[in-house]
């Protein structure tokens, strides 16, 4: 009798231990899903935007967003917008955000800031046959951007003496379809971010020629609406100082790019 005891003693105490830790799981969970949601517009625009093979987003924006929206205690929901209506959407509240390797170049009066976070060189790419070596030689020369990006701005406004006058700017929706053109031979050249570019090579087993000579070096930033004054954007632009002092930005910039600390040299930007 006493060795029943003792057993049903020791069942009482493991069922009490299991609804103690189940009701410590559902508490944690309901803390998770209870946070308030935080949603980001971005582009398809890998390696810092793009789904995987389950069709989830991730990247290098995606991870830098989760991590520093978890660390503000939000959750973060990343949605594929229109990028050239991206200013609309954030401005209406569609959305709460921007970031897609997001050029803050040009664009500091047209929304409040986080950042920069990273900096990036905005390129020109070739055909590995090309004759084409220097910004010059594009002169009356055809070339592919993405619509609304900064390569777009840089060759239409001509505004730095060495950007020649092309032929045909061809501004394209998508980002893929830039060096599509270029590869079919439709343009002679394409105008990105450099680790755009050497994305699409790896995705896509192919080969361009990337030109020494930049067109610019970039900051890229968090872009919420200019009217929004949650503070959300500062303790953004917080955050993510934090989180490119602790390490935390060149362990996840290193899962996808070569030599991830250039990519944290932000501070000689001004803005």
């Amino acid at each position: 009798m006493k060795g029943k005891r003792i057993i049903a003693g020791i069942l009482l105490v493991g069922i009490l231990a299991g609804t103690l830790t189940g009701c410590r799981k559902t508490e944690d969970s309901k803390t998770e899903t209870d946070r308030p949601v935080i949603t980001l517009g971005s582009d398809n625009y890998p390696p810092y935007n793009y789904l995987n093979a389950d069709g989830i987003p991730t990247g290098i924006d995606v991870e830098l967003a989760t991590e520093a929206f978890k660390r503000m205690g939000y959750e973060v929901n990343v949605v594929r917008i229109n990028w050239e209506k991206k200013k609309e959407l954030v401005e209406s509240g569609e959305i709460d955000c921007i970031m897609g390797c997001f050029s803050m170049e040009g664009r500091l009066d047209d929304y409040r800031w986080a950042g920069p976070y990273m900096a990036s060189r905005q390129v020109v790419a070739v055909n590995e046959n090309s004759d084409i070596y220097k910004l010059s030689d594009l002169a009356g020369k055809n070339l592919a951007v993405q619509s609304t990006t900064k390569p777009e701005g840089i060759f239409l406004n001509r505004t730095d003496e060495r950007i020649p006058k092309l032929g045909n700017l061809i501004s394209l929706g998508h980002r893929e379809l830039i060096y599509t053109f270029l590869g079919k031979g439709y343009v002679d050249a394409v105008a990105a971010h450099e680790e755009s570019i050497v994305q699409y090579m790896k995705d896509y087993d192919t080969s361009f020629r990337i030109l020494e000579e930049p067109l610019m070096l970039v900051g890229i930033g968090v872009a919420f609406a200019k009217n929004d004054d949650r503070g959300i954007c500062e303790q953004m632009d917080q955050t993510l100082e934090e989180m490119r002092q602790d390490g935390t930005s060149l362990k996840i910039i290193g899962k996808y790019l070569d030599n991830p600390g250039k990519y944290l040299e932000v501070d000689d930007f001004g803005y």
